[in-house]
């Protein structure tokens, strides 16, 4: 655009080769590739087709949290209790088929007690604002946990695999080659990738997460966003707790336990970062295969998962240092 003097004003940034390499998101794609030339290099069964399709499938149930835990921490919110709405779902949908409940019934019940949870959680940290997301997550955690060994104890509610088409869903493959839940999640994940970029719901999720009193003057409904994004993860939780009772074929009270750190720990490996207003999807989902294979290919080669658990460690206390030098090194450079 020109303007009275002649000069143009350029809106869009030159494209840069340096600014592409130096992209989070392109560090994460070197590091997917050093896993799996890592991978190949310790295990003569990791490169195949089928090995690679059934590594996914060991790792994916969880990936449907991480979706909706995106949005979360774009908003600047945090929510510690997905794991053990995962448990409370899947116990649901348990008991409801024990009680004699056709399977479809008791799919349903474990959608509806995750979008109950969601609502719940969204309710409270939208009605009492000057409580801390963590706090209120942490209290319904416990709760959700609690329900799910009054109504278990220390038993197991089984036979979840006698109905095929239940299994199938977690076990099953089309063309005998790609799992039924893999197709699932891209699907998944290419909606809310979506919504994230491309709508004008995610601009809101970032404009609260970077500024909330900026973008509630600016005419955003900061709390129906923040209750919806709750809902819709407590809604995901439940989709992990059905693929993860498929996998299992029976639930007892300890199912899901750590799944939201992991949860949280993948999209702050992709560039979320939990203070808000930052980060890209895609980040993300590649952490969400970078680890996920990471842990597979260690486990052909009978890695302790105490081994791992430092692996994973290290990559996100890594994470979160470099912005914070890039941030340092542009603040020395203006000085």
């Amino acid at each position: 655009m020109a303007g009275k003097s002649g000069r143009e004003i350029i809106a869009e940034q030159p494209f840069s080769w340096k600014h592409l390499l130096l992209r989070w998101e392109s560090m994460l794609i070197l590091l997917l590739v050093v896993v799996n030339i890592m991978n190949i290099a310790i295990s003569d069964k990791y490169w195949s087709v089928t090995g690679l399709f059934r590594a996914t499938n060991s790792f994916l149930n969880i990936a449907f949290m991480v979706l909706p835990m995106c949005f979360v921490l774009v908003l600047g919110d945090i929510d510690i209790s997905v794991g053990s709405i995962l448990a409370f779902s899947a116990t649901m949908l348990g008991v409801t088929y024990n009680a004699g409940a056709p399977m479809i019934v008791a799919v349903l019940v474990a959608l509806l007690t995750g979008t109950v949870c969601g609502c719940i959680n969204g309710a409270i940290a939208t009605q009492f604002t000057e409580l801390n997301p963590m706090i209120i997550t942490f209290g319904t955690q416990v709760v959700y946990r609690g329900l799910c060994e009054i109504i278990l104890g220390d038993q197991s509610t089984g036979g979840l695999n006698n109905v095929m088409w239940f299994s199938n869903l977690y076990w099953g493959k089309l063309g005998g080659v790609v799992p039924y839940m893999f197709i699932v999640f891209v699907l998944c994940a290419i909606v809310f990738g979506i919504v994230q970029h491309k709508t004008t719901f995610g601009r809101r999720m970032y404009a609260i997460g970077a500024n909330r009193e900026a973008a509630r003057y600016s005419g955003i409904n900061v709390q129906g966003t923040r209750f919806v994004v709750y809902v819709i993860t407590g809604l995901f939780a439940g989709v992990a707790a059905i693929f993860t009772a498929a996998s299992m074929g029976s639930i007892n009270n300890a199912v899901g336990k750590g799944t939201e750190m992991d949860a949280i720990g993948i999209c702050v490996l992709g560039g979320i970062l939990t203070d808000g207003g930052k980060g890209n999807f895609i980040g993300a989902m590649i952490s969400v295969f970078l680890l996920g294979l990471l842990e597979y290919g260690l486990g052909l080669v009978n890695v302790s998962s105490n081994v791992m658990l430092v692996i994973k460690g290290a990559l996100l206390v890594i994470s979160v240092m470099i912005p914070n030098l890039k941030i340092n090194v542009k603040k020395k450079k203006i000085a």
